[in-house]
């Protein structure tokens, strides 16, 4: 199947859509997390009154970040151009579902993607978990290999894989994760001509 072909598109958002904003170290630091754990994960395995507070902090961090959101390279023309095409569109992101729409508004996308197609993390296990590419799927009734996963981090891509959609690889030079990429563009714009 070539990309053309491909009628089912779910995007990562933010560095996908958007230019990465986050500095995951400063996060880290701020809520006394090691440099190499998962920010979820970690925050998963904390005692419920602690992880709550730290989820609150992380949730208004992210707030600052998605109203001054800005659109990645070619990213607005690339769901133009899908949605034109009749192509069916969702996010699964491990930000919250509230703030995707936030983000998605302050970009200017957020007409394209219907809340309900809009998975956050309190929605589906977050990324690198399959469980919100099967969720897309089963709503949409087709199977995963008539989907897309476009992303710009290795957790996008082994979401994917063990979903069984295709991937993209979008905003890095690179693709240093070659066995997980179907597709690799250096940006949103650089995908849309691959369209044909």
């Amino acid at each position: 199947m070539s990309l053309a072909e491909i009628r089912h598109w779910v995007f990562d958002m933010d560095g996908t859509l958007t230019v990465a904003a986050h500095d995951f170290a400063a996060i880290r630091e701020a809520l006394g997390i090691p440099p190499a754990h998962d920010i979820l994960t970690h925050l998963a395995a904390l005692p419920t009154d602690e992880a709550a507070a730290k989820h609150a902090w992380l949730l208004e961090h992210e707030r600052d970040l998605a109203l001054a959101s800005q659109a990645a390279t070619g990213a607005l023309e690339l769901v133009r151009e899908l949605a034109a095409r009749g192509c069916r569109l969702a996010i699964l992101t491990r930000n919250a579902r509230e703030l995707a729409h936030v983000t998605l508004e302050a970009i200017g996308l957020a007409d394209y993607f219907p809340v309900e197609q809009i998975l956050g993390r309190d929605e589906a296990a977050p990324k690198p978990s399959p469980d919100g590419l099967l969720q897309i799927a089963q709503a949409w009734g087709v199977a995963p290999q008539q989907m897309v996963m476009v992303g710009d981090y290795r957790f996008d891509l082994d979401c994917g894989r063990a979903a069984g959609t295709r991937t993209v690889l979008v905003n890095l030079p690179d693709n240093p994760w070659p066995q997980l990429v179907d597709w690799h563009a250096v940006d949103c714009r650089a995908l849309r001509a691959m369209l044909g």
